[in-house]
């Protein structure tokens, strides 16, 4: 086979040619021999040495088709899995339980950027009546986050409305490392039944919701807390008030995000 002059050309062709490979059987593929390989390597290498920009188009590229993927993905899990996200008896509700927009936070309790996003969540409760928040224990940061949860957990079972939510607040709040020693000691301020809280945070029911937690979390590719699910558009991240009031809107609105 002749060499191509243009390394630019040569490059193009090579890359269609590579293109082409992959959608033929193995014994269709070119075979090349060691000095055509050579050839082509030198001056693709050369093209691209001299071109560089044409690598970071190339991984911008692909950037952008695996975000597109992704994107696709978790809004199939989402549609999925929304009652599961919105009406599990597992999850702590909070807010307007009627509300005709549910807020969805996906948060560890050592997570630094759930303490920070705390005040945003507060904010919009306050600001808005009509909105139900949903929180989902997803303890990633280790096993203290997961005692932690668990003894959260528990402590749904003796906590009603508000008051669960006032003992989230208190736990998220804390300073340091938060464990189940911490959430026990948050439990007693609240006149908890802690020997009751130590037997519930063992049990099924507990054990049942961070099982739930946790496969949502895989099934919607989560990567990190906090992660915020209004309507079809997951937020991940500390992302601030005015990205979710915008998309609480946009779902009043017109039924989703981003009308």
């Amino acid at each position: 086979m002749p060499l191509l002059r243009s390394a630019s050309a040569f490059a193009l062709a090579a890359a269609l040619a590579l293109g082409a490979v992959s959608s033929v059987s193995a014994e269709d593929a070119p075979v090349f021999n060691d000095a055509q390989r050579k050839a082509i390597e030198s001056i693709v290498k050369d093209y691209l040495v001299k071109n560089p920009e044409v690598l970071q188009e190339a991984v911008a590229e692909g950037e952008r088709r695996a975000q597109e993927t992704q994107k696709l993905a978790q809004a199939a899990a989402l549609k999925e899995a929304s009652a599961t996200l919105v009406d599990s008896p597992h999850s702590v509700v909070a807010g307007n339980l009627q509300g005709d927009v549910t807020l969805v936070e996906f948060f560890d309790y050592n997570c630094g950027y759930c303490r920070k996003a705390l005040s945003d969540v507060q904010t919009l409760m306050k600001s808005d009546p009509k909105l139900k928040v949903v929180l989902k224990d997803f303890p990633v940061l280790g096993n203290e986050s997961v005692e932690a949860s668990k003894i959260a957990l528990a402590a749904k079972q003796q906590l009603k409305g508000d008051k669960m939510f006032d003992f989230h607040v208190k736990l998220l709040e804390s300073k340091g490392r938060v464990n189940g020693e911490r959430a026990l000691a948050v439990a007693k301020e609240f006149g908890l039944d802690v020997e009751r809280l130590k037997k519930d945070a063992a049990g099924p029911e507990v054990k049942a919701a961070l099982t739930e937690n946790m496969g949502l979390g895989d099934k919607l590719s989560l990567s990190g807390t906090p992660a915020f699910i209004i309507g079809d558009e997951i937020l991940p991240g500390a992302v601030g008030v005015d990205p979710m009031k915008k998309t609480i809107a946009d779902v009043r609105q017109c039924g989703h995000a981003s009308c």
